[in-house]
Order: structure tokens, then C-alpha cells, then sequence
């Protein structure tokens, strides 16, 4: 059954912005633990992440369910990406380091693992700014080539994850089978498609053998 869901994106627009207004409400109310600003780092960085994936899925979703309209929610999920890496950072700079740029300097050249989340970052950041319509007509066949680099921004974004944590590493574990299991349908389906093409004769090359084809059983009747 070929599901229609375009009449739905109002309502994913808002559930996505739950995850905000829980935190507001948790910071409200301190709810967010013995260290809150950890607590909001990862909670920003989790949602980040986790749209990401969800932006990675739709391709497999597709595939499988044949639902129409998916394309328009994989642009979605990946602003919602780009929202909560983006109120990451900030919650990085204002909360953790209130802009002194000397301290954050420090801090990046010392954790190699910032390294990753930069780099995340900044791919989300170009996969945004062109993920309008108008956009990607400019940028003709270098915006597929420019949002290939989602595969660089998720795998980063989960070093990035895994390098910070100490202890509990349960959730980033998750975040890496997620990301393999996302990413080894796309090796499994260029690699079938390639397989594929192998087996077809191009069109030209098709018709041609069709004609000899008939050139060779019209000169064997002649000989009988």
C-alpha cells in the first residue's frame, strides 16, 4: 500500500520543536541534574544527532514502505539538524565560555574531540544554507556532490559523541550501530545497482545488436 503523508509535514514541524520545549521546561524547573550545562550540551547534541539519522532513514524508509512525498521530511529533519547543532554551539559558547573567544581557543586546540564537532558542524551548516529549491537548480549537479557530505557529518558528529563521554558509552554505541547500519544499506544498494547496470547493454549498443542480429538470420534463410 503506497501511503500519501505530504498533508502531514505541519504536524511534524511542530513535534519537532518537543524536544526544545521540554528542555526549556526541565531549565525552568531545574530538572537538568548535578550539572546542568553537561546535561544541556548533550541533550542539544543528542537531538542534532538523532535528526541527522532520521534525515539518513528516509532514503531506506522509501525504499522499503514505496511512501510518496518522503524527500520533502528528509529537507525537514535535516534543518531540525542543523536547529539543534546550531543551539548546541551556542549553548557552548554563551553557557560554557560566555564568549570569551581566548578560553574557547584553549579549549579547541586542547580537545581533539571538539576537532569533530567543528567539522560537523560546518558540512550541516553548507547542507542548509543549499537546501533550498533555488539552490540546488543553481548549484546543478554539485549539490548532490556538496550533500553527500551528510556521510561526513554524521560519522563525525558520532566521534565526536563518543570522544567526550566518560563512563556510560551505551548511547554513543547506539548512535554508531544506527549510523553503520544507515550507511551499509547505501554500500548495499550501489552495490546492487552496479551489479545491475553490468548485467544491461546500453540502448545503443542494443539496438546494434539487435540489427546484426536480423542481418544474421536474414543471410542464413538466403543460404537455405
Amino acid at each position: 500500500m503506497i501511503l500519501q503523508i505530504n498533508n502531514l509535514r505541519p504536524k511534524f514541524t511542530a513535534l519537532c520543536l518537543i524536544p526544545l520545549l521540554w528542555l526549556c521546561i526541565d531549565i525552568a524547573f531545574d530538572n537538568l541534574g548535578a550539572n546542568p550545562t553537561q546535561a544541556l550540551h548533550i541533550r542539544l547534541g543528542d537531538w542534532s544527532l538523532r535528526f541527522l539519522c532520521l534525515t539518513l532513514a528516509i532514503t531506506p524508509v522509501q525504499a522499503i514502505t514505496k511512501w510518496r512525498g518522503m524527500a520533502d521530511y528528509r529537507q525537514l529533519f535535516g534543518l531540525y539538524a542543523f536547529f539543534y547543532a546550531s543551539l548546541h554551539v551556542l549553548a557552548y559558547l554563551l553557557v560554557d565560555h560566555a564568549l570569551v573567544w581566548r578560553m574557547i581557543g584553549i579549549d579547541v586546540i586542547e580537545s581533539p574531540y571538539i576537532w569533530f564537532g567543528v567539522l560537523a558542524y560546518i558540512v550541516v551548516f553548507l547542507l542548509a544554507l543549499t537546501s533550498s529549491k533555488w539552490a540546488k537548480k543553481g548549484m546543478g549537479k554539485n549539490w548532490k556532490k556538496l550533500h553527500r557530505f551528510i556521510y561526513l557529518a554524521v560519522v563525525a558528529a558520532v566521534v565526536h559523541y563518543f570522544w567526550q563521554l566518560k563512563g556510560n558509552l551505551a548511547e554513543p554505541l547506539f548512535y554508531s550501530i544506527m549510523v553503520f547500519l544507515l550507511l551499509g544499506f547505501r554500500v548495499l544498494a550501489w552495490v546492487k545497482n552496479r551489479q545491475l547496470n553490468r548485467m544491461m547493454i546500453p540502448t545503443g549498443k542494443r539496438v546494434l545488436a539487435l540489427m546484426e542480429d536480423d542481418v544474421g538470420q536474414e543471410t542464413i534463410r538466403k543460404r537455405h
